[in-house]
C-alpha cells in the first residue's frame, strides 16, 4: 500500500541536496515501515585490550559498573575501552553511509560487538573493513526520525493520551510507541497521519515523571524549599561560570543556593516541558570543576562530552541513591509526563528516585546529559530518560568545563543578551533568539534566513519563547 508518506519520501529523495538540508527539520519525510530487514555476516572480534586513559578512570565507578552491569573490574576497563573505539568508528561510518546510515548499536558484555546498519547491501563490506558488523535493513536512520518527528509534532498539539514513550529502536529498524492501551497508540498514530503499519505498538504501564528534588552530583536549592543537583559545570563567555540541570527545577530569575545553603546563581535559561534543560549562572564564591560527585567513591573527572551510542553502558551520579549504571538504550526519544512531553531523551536502564532527578549521565570521562525523569526505583529497578547535554550547551553556547581548564574569576553578575530582530540572510543556530512582530522566538533548527521563512511561518525553525 503506497501512502502519503511513502510519496512524501519519494519527492524528498528528487528534491535538491541543498533544500533537503535546510528543511530536514520542517518536511514530513517518510517511508512506510513494512518488511523484514536481513543480518549481515559473523560479527568480528572488537575485544580489545586498550582502555584510553584507563589510569584516570574513577575507581567508584569502575565498581559501580562492576556491581551493577555484572563485570569484572577488569571486564568493565575493556568495555570502557571498546565503547571509546565504536564511538569513533560509528562517527565516521555515519558520515560514509550517508543517507543508507540506519544507527549504530553495542552488544556483548564488554561490548566486543558493533552492529552497523545500512540500506545499502554494497555498503556491507566498508562496514566490515572498519571492524563493525554490517546489517541490511529496510529503513535509514533519516526514515524513521521522520516518523517519531511527525508523533513529535502531533503531540505538541496535544498529549496523547495513555501513551507514555515513543522512540526509534535501531535495533529492530523501527519505531515504536509505548502506551497502557493499544488503541491509544493507534489513535496517536492516527492523528500523526501515519499508518499503523508504521510503528509497532508495544504494551507498558509505566508512568514517567520528572524526579523535582534533586540532580546530579552536588545538591542545591530553588527557592526556600525545593531540590535539584548539578549536572554538569559550564562557563559562558569564556569567563561566567555555571552548570546545565533540568528544566523542570526552576524558571528563569529563580535564584539557587548550594548544597551548604549558601547564595549561589540564578536561572539564565529553563526549557520544559518540550525539552528539560536549564542553566544556571553562578556568582563569584563558586567555581566550577571538571567533577561528579562520586558519593564517598572519589570523584569522576569529566574530559568531554563525546556522544556514546545505542548499547553501550552509562552511570549516573545523584543525591538519593548515588552511583548506579546500566545502559543506552533508544536514543531520541519522547516521553509523556504529566506535566507534557518531553522530546529529545535519552531512555537508559539506569534506576533512579525521587531525589536523584538531574543527576549526571557519564559513560567513562564523557559526560552524556543530565536526569529528567522516568519510572520504577532502584529497589526493584527502574527506567530513567536524560537530556543529552551537547544541546544544551549548543541551544545557550555553554562550554563544558573539562579536566585541564576552567573558569577563573567569573562576574557575579551573569551576562545579558537581549533578543535581536529576526532579519534575512542571516545564519542562525540552534538557541539563538529573535524578536518577529512583538513576539520572542528560539531557533530549534540551525539555518540561514530568507523571504517567507519568518519565525511565525516556520514553526520547524522556530519556536515562540
Amino acid at each position: 500500500m503506497v501512502t502519503s508518506v511513502k510519496r512524501a519520501m519519494r519527492r524528498r529523495r528528487t528534491a535538491t541536496a541543498a533544500a533537503a538540508a535546510t528543511l530536514a527539520a520542517g518536511a514530513l519525510v517518510v517511508a512506510g515501515l513494512t518488511g523484514p530487514a536481513s543480518a549481515g555476516p559473523g560479527s568480528p572480534d572488537r575485544s580489545s585490550d586498550r582502555s584510553p586513559a584507563a589510569e584516570n578512570l574513577s575507581p567508584g565507578l569502575i565498581k559501580a559498573m562492576s556491581k551493577d552491569l555484572g563485570l569484572t573490574e577488569d571486564e568493565a576497563r575493556t568495555r570502557l575501552g571498546n565503547e571509546a573505539e565504536a564511538a569513533e568508528t560509528a562517527a565516521k561510518l555515519r558520515k560514509a553511509l550517508g543517507a543508507g546510515y540506519a544507527g549504530a548499536r553495542l552488544s556483548g558484555d564488554t561490548a566486543e560487538t558493533l552492529t552497523v546498519s545500512t540500506t545499502d547491501s554494497s555498503e556491507t563490506a566498508r562496514i566490515t573493513e572498519a571492524g563493525a558488523t554490517p546489517r541490511v535493513v529496510d529503513h535509514s536512520l533519516a526514515d524513521l526520525n521522520g516518523v517519531k518527528k511527525a508523533l513529535d509534532r502531533t503531540a505538541e498539539k496535544a498529549d496523547p493520551k495513555d501513551v507514555s514513550v515513543w522512540y526509534v529502536d535501531v535495533k529492530d529498524n523501527r519505531v515504536v510507541v509505548e502506551a497502557a492501551r493499544d488503541a491509544a497508540a493507534h489513535a496517536f498514530a492516527d492523528r500523526a497521519g501515519l499508518d499503523r503499519s508504521d510503528v509497532a505498538v508495544r504494551h507498558s504501564t509505566a508512568k514517567p515523571r520528572p524526579f523535582y528534588d534533586v540532580r546530579g552530583g552536588d545538591a542545591y536549592y530553588i527557592g526556600s524549599s525545593s531540590r535539584c543537583s548539578v549536572g554538569f559545570s559550564v562557563t559562558r563567555g569564556g569567563s561566567q561560570g555555571g552548570f546545565v540541570t533540568a528544566g523542570h527545577c526552576g524558571r528563569v530569575g529563580a535564584t539557587t543556593t548550594g548544597f551548604n545553603r549558601q547564595p549561589q546563581g540564578t536561572f539564565q535559561g529553563s526549557t520544559f516541558p518540550g525539552y528539560d534543560y536549564a542553566w544556571v549562572a553562578v556568582n563569584s564564591q563558586w567555581t566550577p570543576t571538571p567533577k561528579v560527585n562520586g558519593y564517598g567513591q572519589g570523584d569522576v573527572t569529566v574530559a568531554g562530552s563525546t556522544e556514546q551510542v545505542e548499547g553501550a553502558s552509562v552511570c549516573r551520579s545523584g543525591s538519593t541513591t548515588g552511583w548506579h549504571c546500566g545502559r543506552i538504550q533508544q536514543r531520541n526519544t519522547s516521553v509523556t509526563y504529566p506535566e507534557g512531553t518531553i522530546n529529545g531523551v535519552t531512555r537508559t536502564s539506569v534506576c533512579a528516585e525521587p531525589g536523584d532527578s538531574g543527576g549526571s549521565y557519564i559513560t567513562g570521562s564523557q559526560a552524556q546529559g543530565v536526569t529528567s525523569g522516568g519510572s520504577g526505583n532502584c529497589s526493584s529497578g527502574g527506567t530513567t530518560f536524560f537530556f543529552p547535554v551537547n544541546p544544551i550547551l549548543q541551544a545557550y553556547g555553554l562550554t563544558l568545563t573539562t579536566e585541564g581548564g576552567g573558569p577563573t574569576d567569573p562576574p557575579t553578575d551573569p551576562p545579558t543578551d537581549p533578543p535581536s530582530t529576526w532579519s534575512t540572510g542571516k545564519s542562525y543556530k540552534i538557541g539563538d533568539t529573535v524578536q518577529h512582530g512583538g513576539a520572542s522566538y528560539r531557533c530549534i533548527q540551525a539555518h540561514t534566513s530568507q523571504q517567507g521563512w519568518e519565525p511565525p511561518n516556520v514553526p520547524a525553525l522556530w519556536e515562540r519563547s
